[in-house]
């Protein structure tokens, strides 16, 4: 077998956000436990986590806005009356926002296409934790190690659950985190710290924490911001009874990660198509991704909930099939 002399350009990109609002995306309903509403977390480790399918959609409607193409956001509206320059209603199916993020057509056939971003769940990579030497953010050497791109030899995981090792200068034998209080293993913190981003704010990245393993989930569940919130009546101005509800976030400062896959195959298969050559669908994920900085993402937006800064542009890393022939 020949393989074709167009072969795939697959791009990985990982992109780094640092909530400046508590962020809250909820399970939906209400569940029993410590808060009424709770939000999505990873049924693995347990710890909270923004769904990839809510920076998508969040993604795709800002994208829209920004296009100019409203009726091209979130699954389109096949019952209004407004037409497309197709003919047909809902999505238009030639913009880069439907060629981005993928459209369904409201025709007879009921055509539809995939886009070519696929975007994964943002995970907590650095949680914002008080301690009695100031605000700290706690992490994992792996998640350290995803954070920086690099596999970090040297340094050393805290030997049992009751340690920590603080990648900063300290004169303690104890941190406090929360309710916890830690004994501090010593470690050299110069080669992790020189391998952050760059675009950590100085805050952050010099008030790093190691915790164990099985102990990051419980931390970060146990210092996730609750709230309390209650209907007010309309006619009495003075509480509703009966309306009283508590609800959980994702706390001001945490880092999350989101890896996001390019695969732009309309151009591998359509390589005369003019209109998939014109499009940089990362330019168009890009400018969506950038107004949740002033939109948000998740629920509670109007009650000051869900705005994240995407903090820096990464490099696209690439993946290439070799030719070969049999």
């Amino acid at each position: 077998m020949t393989t074709s002399g167009r072969t795939p350009d697959y791009q990985r990109l990982t992109y780094l956000f640092m909530c400046t609002d508590p962020v809250h995306v909820g399970t939906g309903g209400y569940r029993l436990g410590r808060v009424d509403n709770s939000i999505v977390r990873d049924p693995g480790t347990n710890v909270p986590k923004i769904p990839g399918s809510s920076l998508h959609g969040a993604a795709r409607a800002y994208a829209a806005s920004v296009l100019n193409r409203p009726s091209c956001a979130g699954q389109g509206n096949p019952k209004r009356n407004d037409t497309r320059q197709n003919g047909q209603s809902g999505h238009c199916g030639v913009c880069p926002v439907c060629y981005t993020f993928g459209y369904s057509k409201n025709t007879d056939d009921q055509s539809a296409y995939s886009g070519t971003v696929n975007v994964f769940d943002a995970e907590i990579l650095l949680f914002p934790v008080h301690s009695l030497e100031g605000p700290v953010w706690i992490t994992t050497k792996s998640r350290l190690e995803r954070l920086s791109g690099a596999e970090m030899a040297s340094l050393s995981q805290p030997e049992h659950e009751e340690s920590v090792i603080p990648l900063f200068e300290t004169t303690e034998n104890i941190l406090t985190l929360g309710w916890l209080v830690l004994a501090i293993q010593p470690q050299n913190p110069e080669e992790a710290v020189g391998q952050l981003p760059g675009t950590l704010p100085e805050q952050i990245a010099n008030h790093i924490v190691l915790v164990h393993e099985n102990l990051f989930s419980n931390i970060v569940n146990s210092n996730l911001e609750i709230r309390t919130s209650v209907a007010i009546n309309p006619e009495r101005g003075a509480a509703e009874d009966g309306a009283l509800f508590t609800y959980e976030a994702i706390p001001r400062t945490t880092i999350l990660a989101a890896d996001v896959v390019i695969d732009d195959y309309h151009q591998l298969h359509s390589p005369d198509n003019g209109t998939a050559a014109c499009i940089n669908p990362q330019e168009v994920l890009e400018g969506g991704l950038r107004l949740i900085s002033w939109l948000g993402v998740g629920g509670m937006g109007t009650r000051g909930f869900g705005r994240m800064e995407m903090l820096e542009q990464p490099e696209p890393e690439h993946y290439r099939q070799e030719e070969t022939d049999d």
